[in-house]
Order: C-alpha cells, then structure tokens, then sequence
C-alpha cells in the first residue's frame, strides 16, 4: 500500500504522471504511470494506491520509474485505480487468499519473467474487488477494488 505525496505531468509525455509514493521504505519511490487521461494531480495527491515495488527499475522517457501502480482498464480504455480500503496503512503487504511466503526479489521477477505471468490473472471481480485467480487480494481492512469496474483485466 503505497500513498502519493506527490505528482506532477512528465515534462515530455502527455499521458504520464510522475509520482513520489510513500510505500513504508526510508524513501518515497519515484513511478511512472500512464493515467493522466483519467486523473487530475488533485485526484492522484494523497491517494491511497497498490504499488507492485518488485520490480526492476525502468527508464521511461527519461524518468526512473521503481515501481508499477495498479490499475484495472476496460475494453473501452475506462481506467480506475485499485485502491486499498480505508483503514489500510501506508507500506501494508496486501495479501491473497491462501497464498503465504516472502515476495520475490526485483531479479527474480525479472529473470523467471514472474510478473509476466502473474499479472495475467489479475483482474476485477464482483464489486470491482481486486483478484489474482479469483482469489481475493486485500490488506487487513479488507479488500482492494475498482471503483466501478468489474470483470476486467488489472495492469
């Protein structure tokens, strides 16, 4: 569970923000992400967020992204944040039903391309609650969800 400190428009792609996230590390962590058609820096300060932090590092048009924040899209492009519930704390762990053990590293994930396959089966269910194989993922005030969207794919 990560919260936006901090946002502003990438100076040379008009739909990326640049974010600073609180995730609970020493730093906040700088990521890229693709929703500025569907937000404003309003909306996008202070929020609540899923931040996958297990992953290498990238470049995007120049800015360092550590981080990737998930979002569920429809068919039509209608994008919406999946967000933890209220009451969730900042650097929380959001857990999936029946699933235990330590996450793997950032190498891992890339070298056995696990988000690749991972991220295949994440997707919105009933209510718009965030699934990973229909299991349910949520931290310990609940369930993460969309806001609106159901049955579609979370990236």
């Amino acid at each position: 569970v990560g919260k936006i400190i901090e946002v502003w428009n990438h100076e040379s792609a008009d739909k990326l923000f640049c974010e600073k996230i609180d995730v609970g590390e020493e730093a906040p962590r700088e990521i890229a992400s693709g929703l500025r058609a569907f937000y404003s820096i309003d909306d996008m300060k202070d929020k609540l967020v899923l931040v996958v932090c297990n992953l290498k590092a990238s470049k995007i048009l120049g800015f360092n992204s550590n981080g990737m924040v998930l979002a569920a899209k429809s068919e039509d492009g209608k994008t919406e944040l999946v967000e933890p519930p209220e009451g969730s704390k900042v650097g929380e762990r959001v857990v999936i039903d029946g699933l235990e053990g330590e996450p793997f590293s950032s190498s891992q994930v890339k070298k056995r391309k696990i988000w690749t396959k991972v991220s295949n089966d994440l997707k919105t269910g009933e209510g718009g609650v965030a699934t990973w194989q229909g299991k349910t993922i949520q931290t310990s005030a609940g369930p993460c969800k969309a806001a609106s969207l159901v049955g579609v794919p979370i990236a």
